[in-house]
């Protein structure tokens, strides 16, 4: 039993210490490990014939995986497109017009979106959304406009909490100001609010696109794993995420190397985003 208050705080101080650095570790380690795997593949086939290929047959030995960085970009546009504008006018609504009482439940309520399993995004996916693209829009209902809609909502709670937090952070005087000068509420929030809180809401939309990018489950459901650029919002396609996940189970030797490969150009890509979400926020502050 430590009895000196002094080395009692030194204590927890240690093992806090211990903890936030275990957290580097591990994700130290997972990327230690992507690259080992993947790299070697890299160094045979060539960065450039690997990012900019656009076959992708790794039993024939081509591993180009320029359409599914493609489409991955796509359906991550597309999500953003549909889920911005959504998640945005929610925040909007939560931090300016809702109650006390409304404001209570509504963001918890929102917020449980994120718990919900992305394989039940999926299957939500699959027997409500395609169908109705398949017979009122054209084509098979498996498309880049039924995966840009399902993460579009899945990146709702993130473009949501995010952005309601930068609203909440403008100071009232900035509201008080406007009021002041003869502006109506909605004057208010869209000509000073929205651009002082600016930087924390592009990092939402940044953060979103990070969840869009990386979801696996729910796109491999819908996005119909063609392995082409999609020439329009109804033509199928796969994703880099998807392919990973489709293949890694029976991959073997440049195979698997291959998917590795796939894995560490998604890394980069979400770290790039999460950087430039970090920087936004920093900004704001």
């Amino acid at each position: 039993m430590i009895k000196n208050p002094v080395k009692k705080e030194q204590l927890v101080k240690w093992v806090l210490v211990t903890f936030a650095l275990s957290s580097l570790l591990f994700l130290f380690l997972i990327f230690i490990f992507i690259l080992f795997e993947g790299l070697p593949l890299f160094h045979k086939i060539g960065l450039k014939n690997i990012i900019l290929g656009f076959k992708w047959a790794p039993t024939k030995g081509s591993f180009g995986i320029f359409p599914m960085i493609v489409s991955s970009f796509l359906v991550t546009f597309g999500a953003l497109i549909i889920g911005a504008p959504m998640g945005l006018s929610c925040a909007i609504y939560l931090a300016e017009y809702s109650g006390k009482r409304l404001k209570m439940f509504l963001k918890p309520a929102l917020e449980l979106l994120a718990g919900i399993p992305s394989v039940v995004y999926g299957f939500l996916g699959v027997v409500y959304i395609v169908p109705i693209i398949r017979d009122y829009i054209g084509g098979s209902g498996f498309s880049l406009l039924a995966t840009s809609i399902i993460l579009g909502i899945m990146i709702l709670p993130t473009v949501i909490s995010i952005s309601f937090d930068a609203l909440m952070s403008v100071p009232k005087t900035y509201r008080e100001g406007s009021f002041a000068m003869g502006a109506t509420k909605w004057q208010t929030i869209h000509k000073v609010v929205i651009p002082a809180a600016k930087s924390g809401i592009l990092a939402s939309f940044i953060l979103g696109m990070g969840r869009a990018i990386g979801e696996t489950m729910a796109v491999i459901m819908i996005a119909g794993n063609a392995l082409r650029i999609p020439s329009s919002i109804l033509d199928p396609l796969r994703t880099l995420t998807g392919n990973i996940a489709l293949e890694l189970a029976y991959a073997t030797g440049d195979h698997r190397l291959g998917l590795f490969s796939t894995g560490i150009v998604l890394l980069v890509i979400i770290m790039i985003l999460n950087y430039i979400a970090n920087f936004g926020i920093k900004r704001k502050m």
